[in-house]
């Protein structure tokens, strides 16, 4: 007779002994295989890691080869031999240890400034810009790697705190737009320019970020249409050279000496674009020869730094 709680098998069918070689041997073959395959992937992905730091060791060595510079060939009077400036005029000493010269054009030296700057920057909002310039000094072409140090701010261009000038010319200067990533009050950052192959050789700007009083929600950035009211003055003498009302685009234009478009980064304006009332913010840069009439010779402000206030009137949709 059979009950519901009696099994209809014998107890060797239902329950079959487990044979004793899968039990106590097979298990840990098992997991000594897996992990003999676990230590070949490590090793094999450990090696494909090696080799492709090595290609890219070999990619950075065919871009920049080792041993052709020395020290001395970027450096001018025991300083290296760029200089970086905000456009803004509104920099001085970093650390207060020289003064700003009486005659910034009578200067005899290689050098735009006497030292590294530091500088304040009054933004108006998430996304205002401005233009950091990398100034080469020295006769021999270089390699730099740019940084922001201390965040909420980065290089436009690139969406990143980092940044390779390569191949920045004796004599020849570079302007880079920067960006403010997020809303602040108060801020200090660091911008600075190492050179590729000389680790010790970082030359620092510091800028003093802090909020204007008026946000505006337009920017302007590299490739924006602009029509403008400026005021032109030796920097020197506080002479006024000109006036007048001009377009301008942001960035590169090749109507105007080179630092006039850079000048523009960062102006802003409220979404009306000027077009219904007068919104627009005002810069006030400082333009010394190379990024002015420096590389026009003969030119009557050839060694001339120049005073530009920029006022922007509309931005064109």
């Amino acid at each position: 007779m059979t009950r519901s709680w009696i099994a209809d098998t014998s107890e060797e069918i239902e329950h079959p002994p487990i044979p004793i070689g899968l039990n106590e041997m097979t298990v840990p073959r098992t997991m000594m295989i897996l992990s003999f395959v676990m230590v070949i992937m490590l090793i094999t992905s450990s090696l494909l890691l090696v080799l492709a730091a090595l290609d890219f060791q070999e990619e950075l060595e065919d871009l920049f080869p080792k041993g052709t510079v020395s020290e001395s060939d970027v450096q001018e009077d025991g300083r290296w031999s760029w200089e970086i400036d905000l456009l803004f005029d509104t920099c001085n000493s970093r650390l207060d240890d020289w003064d700003w010269p009486d005659s910034l054009s009578e200067q005899d030296d290689v050098f735009l400034y006497p030292g590294e700057l530091r500088c304040d920057w009054e933004h108006q909002g998430t996304g205002d810009g401005a233009s950091v310039v990398i100034y080469n000094r020295g006769n021999t072409t270089i390699d730099l790697i740019l940084e922001i140090i201390g965040g909420s701010v980065e290089f436009k261009g690139e969406g990143s705190s980092n940044l390779l000038v390569n191949g920045l010319e004796g004599g020849d200067s570079e302007i880079i737009e920067i960006s403010l990533t997020e809303d602040i009050t108060e801020k200090d950052i660091t911008v600075t320019a190492t050179h590729v192959e000389f680790q010790t050789s970082t030359i620092n700007l510091d800028v003093h970020l802090f909020k204007g009083s008026n946000e505006r929600q337009v920017h302007v950035t590299d490739g924006d249409n602009v029509q403008v009211h400026y005021i032109l003055w030796d920097a020197d003498t506080g002479e006024q050279l000109d006036e007048g009302d001009l377009p301008v685009t942001g960035g590169d234009d090749s109507r105007y000496i080179k630092g006039f478009g850079w000048a523009v980064i960062g102006l802003d304006i409220e979404e009306d674009r000027g077009f219904i009332q007068d919104t627009g913010t005002t810069h006030t840069v400082l333009l010394p020869p190379p990024i002015a009439y420096g590389n026009s010779e003969g030119h009557e402000l050839e060694n001339t730094w120049l005073r530009f206030e920029v006022k922007i009137d509309r931005m064109v949709i």
